[in-house]
């Protein structure tokens, strides 16, 4: 069975919705087996895509206008073209990049390997970006990981309040931006320092 869906933008005139429609049509699907979604910028997770992936049974073929309808990206949609696959559910696109795509030929099943291929090209080139940017920062003396909850300036206005009985720890906390764990950490209920304030007033690196 050929199961087709088109995505419409909020802002598509209805012939560019009957032009796709037709083109499903012209495909051999089944006017009640097309499946569309209107989208706008704030619609994530299209309803009529859902429906339409869950439809979808061993030995169907599902029909797209355009291929950028199935997937925000090029590893969003390699992805889900594979989980397709694994399903035995063929893809056919009618026009756009990716109308040479038609997993019930070899030529089809070609073309989603190269997508594959420049996916996980993609994935190392970002790794190793990121690792010669870590290497790059530590030759700086910069450290990886979000920057401390608690300062030397904090830790000593925590000192100072946590010695006066009259301090309220939970305001004390809301005003220094910290959790009341962070606090206890570096200061005990008298005031004093404690292992992480120590490390810290020493210019040692500790947990938050």
């Amino acid at each position: 069975m050929l199961l087709g869906y088109i995505r419409i933008s909020s802002t598509d005139a209805s012939k560019a919705t009957d032009l796709q429609r037709d083109a499903l049509n012209a495909a051999g699907v089944e006017p009640a087996h097309i499946y569309a979604d209107r989208v706008s910028g704030r619609r994530k997770d299209p309803s009529g895509l859902a429906a339409c992936l869950k439809a979808l049974r061993e030995g169907d073929t599902l029909v797209l206008w355009k291929l950028d309808s199935l997937g925000r990206d090029l590893r969003h949609l390699v992805n889900r073209v594979h989980d397709l696959i694994a399903r035995g559910v063929g893809l056919k696109v009618l026009t756009g990049h990716g109308a040479a795509i038609d997993t019930t030929t070899a030529t089809g099943k070609m073309v989603v390997g190269i997508f594959a291929a420049l996916v996980e090209f993609e994935r190392e080139a970002i790794a190793e970006r990121t690792a010669v940017g870590s290497v790059s920062a530590r030759a700086r003396g910069r450290k990886g990981g979000r920057p401390p909850k608690m300062t030397t300036a904090k830790l000593q206005m925590a000192m100072s309040a946590m010695a006066q009985p009259e301090t309220k720890v939970s305001a004390l906390c809301e005003e220094l931006d910290i959790t009341r764990q962070t606090l206890y950490r570096h200061v005990s209920p008298l005031g004093e320092l404690r292992t992480d304030g120590l490390k810290l007033l020493a210019g040692g690196r500790h947990p938050d």
